[in-house]
């Protein structure tokens, strides 16, 4: 494999003139052709914590000085993958995908250094950070190239990319760089069509159609061997740093249920702790944590608040690599799970299972998760999900038979009413728990005159 970077020539493109100031990088196959081309314009915008916690943007051009290594052309069973890499340390790489009649680029890999000093000052974080996102580049006839001049911009948490004055090919045949081009929408003309109004009057048909008889011979179904379950994941806690403090800590096993296409087998891949990595980003309204396993499996776990009040996840994007090329598993931005009080915790020891997706769920097993407001780098009290009566304490079911479980009774107008409420709980974990200890915590002020501690316990 070699590569060509430069900008040694400007290239004809159709009717258009490339600039001669964009970066240009060349993938060269095993004969010397070009299989790959792009020659782009972008700016990257990063918004990072220093290290006396305050937060700063970084704005950066990717340069003309980039290189290719680790690209691959691609053939019948590897997708081809363009990684430019420039700086110190940073890189930017997409993988294509195609059909029988075109071709489009899939998914695209920001990878940004903040421990590169000469662009993030004072980072508290160090090493490499990767942002994944989907590309909106639409199919693309084979021997065709992609052309948008228009500003496309892509914001996924504290990064913005904003690309520009593109032009990009791939599954090149022969070294030749096509003259026909794919245009963006955006570069795109508007036409308004004429409105021709037309009335048009459907026959009115009756048909009546017999079904034939048919005899039908049962056959007893054979029975498959059921096959050998997934072992249930290991349980670890992974921590997000702003500075020299904790801002995140999330506990739990994980497992991803997925299907590639419609007509694939869903698979289960269990998360190894012992080979993976967390990363993420703390703010005042959004925080996020990325799981790395093995480099092979990013999850990105994006979490929100309702108001001054509450906390929930809300998006999950998981993609997967393949022999060097990257596959979103799922993504979905409006979700709404584990939510629980600002300042707390939310926790569950039930196994879990939540859908991503239609191709996509992730189960959880003695999960915790605290996204904001974490003090001394431990989890707040732990709040639960599960709503009873008037009242809607949370809590998930299940938990674990000896964990103290603070209930809260500010809301209620009197002690009976509290008594009342306890029994319908103590009947509802009966039926679901085999034993629990209860006890009400000194963090609440009871409208009576008597405010006492209320031991609960079976």
């Amino acid at each position: 494999m070699y590569s060509c970077i430069g900008l040694a020539f400007v290239l004809l493109l159709g009717c258009g003139v490339l600039q001669s100031d964009a970066t240009v990088a060349e993938v060269l196959d095993q004969n010397n052709k070009t299989c790959i081309y792009a020659e782009m314009m972008v700016n990257f915008t990063v918004q990072y914590e220093t290290s006396n916690s305050t937060l700063s943007t970084a704005e950066f051009v990717l340069p003309t000085n980039v290189t290719t290594a680790g690209s691959i052309c691609g053939n019948k069973t590897v997708t081809p993958f363009l990684k430019i890499s420039f700086g110190n340390g940073h890189y930017w790489s997409i993988n294509f995908t195609h059909s029988n009649t075109s071709y489009h680029g899939d998914v695209f890999i920001f990878g940004y250094n903040v421990s590169d000093s000469t662009i993030f000052h004072n980072a508290s974080q160090k090493g490499v950070i990767k942002v994944v996102a989907n590309d909106t580049m639409p199919p693309v006839p084979m021997d065709h190239y992609y052309r948008c001049m228009s500003d496309d911009v892509f914001k996924q948490g504290n990064v913005t990319q904003t690309f520009w004055n593109v032009s990009i090919q791939a599954y090149i045949k022969d070294g030749n760089l096509s003259k026909n081009a794919t245009v963006c929408s955006a570069d795109t003309p508007t036409t308004v069509a004429p409105v021709t109004n037309i009335t048009t009057i459907a026959p009115v048909t009756n048909i009546t159609t017999i079904a034939p008889v048919t005899n039908v011979t049962t056959v007893a179904p054979t029975t498959t061997p059921k096959p050998t379950p997934t072992p249930k994941p290991d349980k670890e806690t992974y921590k997000v740093s702003r500075g020299n403090d904790t801002c995140l800590i999330i506990t739990m096993g994980l497992q991803l249920n997925y299907s590639t296409t419609a007509q694939a087998p869903w698979e289960v891949k269990n998360i190894e702790p012992n080979v993976t990595t967390a990363s993420g980003t703390c703010g005042n309204d959004t925080s996020t944590i990325t799981l790395n396993d093995s480099d092979t499996i990013y999850l990105v776990f994006s979490f929100a608040k309702h108001s001054s009040k509450t906390f929930y996840l809300k998006g999950v994007n998981v993609t997967t690599i393949v022999n060097g090329s990257a596959q979103q598993l799922g993504i979905n931005n409006n979700l709404s799970y584990w939510e629980a009080t600002l300042g707390s915790s939310y926790m569950c020891n039930k196994d879990q299972v939540f859908k991503v997706t239609d191709k996509l769920s992730i189960n959880t097993y003695d999960l915790r998760v605290q996204p904001f407001n974490v003090t001394n780098g431990e989890y707040s009290t732990g709040y639960f999900a599960f709503p009873i009566g008037l009242f809607k304490y949370k809590t998930c079911l299940c938990w674990n038979p000896q964990m103290n479980i603070p209930v809260c009774i500010s809301q209620l107008q009197d002690i009976q009413r509290f008594y009342n409420f306890i029994s319908v709980l103590k009947d509802a974990l009966n039926k679901s728990c085999k034993s629990f200890t209860c006890i009400q915590t000194n963090c609440f002020e009871m409208n009576h005159s008597n405010n006492k501690n209320m031991h609960i316990a079976k």
